[in-house]
C-alpha cells in the first residue's frame, strides 16, 4: 500500500488523491448575488446535507490552489449572506460545467451556461429552473479553514424554502431516486451518474438488529466463495430459520457434492436478494 504524508506532497498532489478517492461528491451548484445585484452560479463538490432540524447544508467554495484567490461565491456571500443550492441532474450536467468557467466578475453564469433564472422567495439570490431541486437558503456562518491556496471556506446553509419539480416525484410526493436522474463529482475530469443499474438498494437496519457477521457459522464466514457484502447480508437478519423452517426447505432442496458447490448456489440467492432463502439452502445441506 502507498502511504503519504500529506505535508510532503504539493496542494495539488493532494487534491488530486482527496478527488480521487473521496466520491462521489453531491454538487452544489450555488447561486449568489452580490451587493450591486451582480447575479453567480458556480458549482462545488465539497458539499452535503448535515441536519434535518434545522435544515442545514454546508458546501466550501475553496481558494485557488494557484493564486490562492477566493471564488466570487465566497465574496458574494460575505456581502449578501444568502444563496440558492440547485440540485444537479444528468440533464443539466454539461451547462453546469461550462459554468465552472473562470470568467471575469461580474459575468452572469445564467446567461453564459443558458440557465434560466427564477425569483426566489424568501432569499434574493435567484433559481435556477432547470434544476430538479432548489434550496432557498440564509448563510448562517462562514467558517475559514486557512489562506493559503488549496483551503476550504465552510459556508453553513440554512434552508428556508424548498422547491421540488413534480416531473421528480413519485405518487407520495417523495423524490423518485430513478426520475431525479443525479450526478456526481469523481476525480479529475470524470463524473458519475445514479440512474440505471447503478442504482441498488439496501435496507438499512434501524429498527431491526441483525446477528452479526460473528455468529455465522464458521465454515460459511471462513468460505472462499462468499464476499465481504455476502456476509454483510447474512449477518442483516435477525434471526436464524427455525429448525422446523429447515427440514420442511429439505424436502424441496437438492444435494451438493462440496461446500464450495453449495456456497455458490447460496452466493447466486444472496445476489438475488433472496437472503432467508439462502439461510435455509446453508443450513439445510
Amino acid at each position: 500500500m502507498l502511504s503519504l504524508n500529506p505535508k510532503e506532497l504539493t496542494v495539488a498532489q493532494v487534491h488530486q488523491y482527496l478527488l480521487g478517492a473521496v466520491g462521489p461528491r453531491p454538487i452544489c451548484f450555488a447561486s449568489t448575488i452580490d451587493k450591486n445585484g451582480n447575479a453567480n452560479l458556480a458549482p462545488f463538490s465539497f458539499f452535503n446535507v448535515f441536519s434535518a432540524n434545522p435544515p442545514i447544508a454546508v458546501f466550501s467554495p475553496a481558494r485557488s490552489g494557484r493564486t490562492g484567490a477566493t471564488k466570487d461565491t465566497y465574496e458574494n456571500i460575505k456581502e449578501v449572506p444568502e444563496c440558492v443550492i440547485n440540485i444537479v441532474n444528468y440533464n443539466m450536467v454539461h451547462q453546469t460545467s461550462l459554468a465552472s468557467s473562470p470568467y471575469p466578475k461580474g459575468t452572469s453564469e445564467f446567461e453564459k451556461a443558458g440557465f434560466t433564472p427564477l425569483a426566489s422567495e424568501k432569499v434574493k439570490p435567484f433559481r435556477v429552473k432547470e434544476s430538479p431541486v432548489q434550496l432557498e437558503c440564509k448563510v448562517n456562518q462562514v467558517i475559514e479553514l486557512g489562506q493559503e491556496g488549496g483551503a476550504g471556506n465552510l459556508v453553513i446553509c440554512e434552508v428556508v424554502m424548498i422547491h421540488v419539480s413534480e416531473d421528480v416525484l413519485d405518487a407520495n410526493k417523495l423524490i423518485d431516486q430513478h426520475k431525479i436522474d443525479l450526478v456526481a463529482r469523481m476525480g479529475g475530469n470524470w463524473y458519475c451518474r445514479a440512474h440505471g443499474d447503478a442504482l441498488f438498494e439496501i435496507e438499512k437496519p434501524l429498527t431491526t438488529l441483525g446477528i452479526g457477521v460473528d455468529q455465522i457459522p464458521a465454515a460459511i464466514k471462513n468460505s472462499n466463495v462468499f464476499t465481504g457484502n455476502n456476509l454483510g447480508q447474512l449477518g442483516n437478519v435477525e434471526q436464524l430459520p427455525t429448525k422446523e423452517e429447515i427440514e420442511s426447505y429439505k424436502s424441496t432442496q437438492k444435494r451438493f457434492a462440496n461446500n464450495d458447490e453449495l456456497h455458490k448456489f447460496a452466493k447466486t440467492l444472496l445476489e438475488g436478494g433472496k437472503v432467508k432463502e439462502a439461510w435455509l439452502a446453508l443450513l439445510a445441506n
